[in-house]
């Protein structure tokens, strides 16, 4: 069984690879590992900001980050659940679900009442898994503008 615990410094390596997995298969990102490198270092000094994983077998094989924003629609604090990712040998095991258990422990600490993320649409997997442990998909499109 897998031990979720927040990601610390000397895990970033380890998460770049599975960045590195989880982007090669999203149509929208690039496998470029500098940008998830600043990304992680962001999220690990950011207090709004959550980055767990599971270490199994003395290395860390899944990752899920989430992000504090505030929702006028929910009056208050909302999480985005940024990244989500499970090393391919370790998948169908729990330790997705174990990830977001904790991602929903911690947003509730938080005072968040809804929970959002995006997902590759051409990644049915990971649709229906999502759809499987309670999720819902809603009418919102999402949109970018890189600046």
């Amino acid at each position: 069984m897998a031990l979720i615990r927040s990601a610390r410094q000397q895990d970033v390596e380890q998460l770049v690879g599975l960045l590195h997995s989880l982007f090669t298969i999203e149509e929208d990102f690039n496998a470029d590992t500098g940008k998830p490198r600043r990304g992680l270092e962001l999220l690990l000094a950011d207090t709004s900001s959550q980055v767990l994983v599971a270490e199994a077998d003395g290395q860390v094989v899944g990752l899920c980050t989430g992000q504090m924003v505030i929702s006028t629609a929910e009056g208050g604090p909302a999480i985005l659940v940024e990244d989500m990712v499970v090393a391919e040998g370790y998948r169908g095991q729990g330790i997705g679900r174990l990830l977001l258990g904790g991602l929903i422990d911690w947003a509730r600490g938080q005072g968040a009442t809804r929970m959002q993320l995006l997902a590759d649409r051409n990644n049915q997997p990971a649709l229906d898994y999502y759809r499987h442990l309670g999720w819902q998909q809603t009418a919102l499109h999402c949109w970018r503008l890189y600046i």
